[in-house]
């Protein structure tokens, strides 16, 4: 019997395995893939505050985790299955057997589609990047690739613009989708649009070099980048497991309220499960603070949140 588990142990996981273990609950963690998450996968970070170094994702998901162990928090391996959130206990199936939760916080994170470019998977954290706000910044006075055809890429090229010496911006189709404007970037000097233009293979040594394009007449060209921006099916939150379990919206975001409570009594979501304003694991490691502390008034039956001060 575990007083909080968290399934997931990237930013939001490891953050609330912090603030759990050193509220007394006895917490467990379960990670079915510890390196290769999104932030476990990104290459360089530089902005994560109170790390004045440039270090990479894994390295400080490791400080993370490191700290919610020196607290007394139990980390495993393994895959959840299913869960059963209809009694006060909680049960949730792994391959090893049932665990038993008087709290759970849903942290799975999202991840890219599964139909993949070549050379995408290859080179993600190493040029290959799915967020703007995360690396624009290491790729200042270099040309970047973006492509999408979303209000999202538009937003992402743009952001682009203001770090990169270029930016080429393909899109597959004749149109956008949705509520997406391209005179965002349409008249940025440093902005280039390509309409139906499809990136078909990722290359490089080390790093991204450059990136076949099939263009409108199906012929295939070679253009050297620097790095690729991804927008082509956004991210989708791992939640499918969950099923009815908790409310979740039409693309699978958690549904949860300011103080990240679900539908359910003493179950909460965070980090990329839930919809966020941007994806960032400071965010997200706030989300696990806020979810932890909101399992201690729940299994220890206080009126309000206790917070951390000393």
């Amino acid at each position: 019997m575990w007083d909080f588990v968290t399934i997931g142990g990237g930013p939001a996981g490891a953050s609330a395995a912090v603030y759990a273990a050193r509220g007394n609950l006895k917490t467990l963690v379960i990670d079915k893939a510890p390196a290769s998450g999104t932030l476990a996968i990104t290459h360089k970070i530089d902005n994560y505050p109170g790390v004045r170094e440039e270090l990479t994702g894994l390295a400080l998901l490791e400080r993370m985790q490191r700290q919610a162990k020196d607290f007394g928090a139990t980390f495993v391996q393994s895959q959840v299955l299913s869960v059963d959130f209809s009694q006060e206990i909680k049960k949730l199936e792994i391959p090893e057997g049932t665990i038993k939760a008087k709290s759970v916080f849903i942290a799975v994170g999202a991840k890219a589609p599964s139909s993949k470019i070549k050379g995408e998977e290859a080179y993600t954290g190493r040029g290959v990047s799915y967020c703007s706000t995360c690396d624009a910044a290491f790729f200042k006075g270099m040309t970047v690739a973006v492509a999408g055809e979303t209000e999202e890429a538009v937003s992402e090229a743009y952001a682009l613009s203001k770090h990169a010496r270029k930016v080429l911006f393909l899109i597959p189709g004749t149109k956008l989708k949705g509520d997406a404007d391209i005179s965002l970037v349409e008249g940025l000097p440093n902005v280039k649009i390509y309409w139906k233009h499809r990136i078909k293979e990722i290359f490089g040594n080390q790093k991204v070099e450059g990136i076949r394009v099939q263009d409108d007449q199906r012929e295939l060209a070679t253009w050297h980048v620097d790095g690729v921006f991804l927008y082509l099916a956004g991210m989708k939150p791992g939640t499918d497991f969950l099923k009815d379990a908790v409310e979740r919206d039409e693309e699978g975001y958690v549904i949860v309220d300011e103080n990240l409570r679900t539908n359910v009594e003493g179950v909460f979501a965070g980090g990329d499960a839930r919809r966020t304003p941007v994806k960032q694991a400071v965010i997200a490691a706030a989300d696990g603070c806020i979810a932890a502390l909101g399992a201690d008034q729940y299994v220890n039956k206080r009126k309000k949140m206790r917070p951390q001060y000393s």
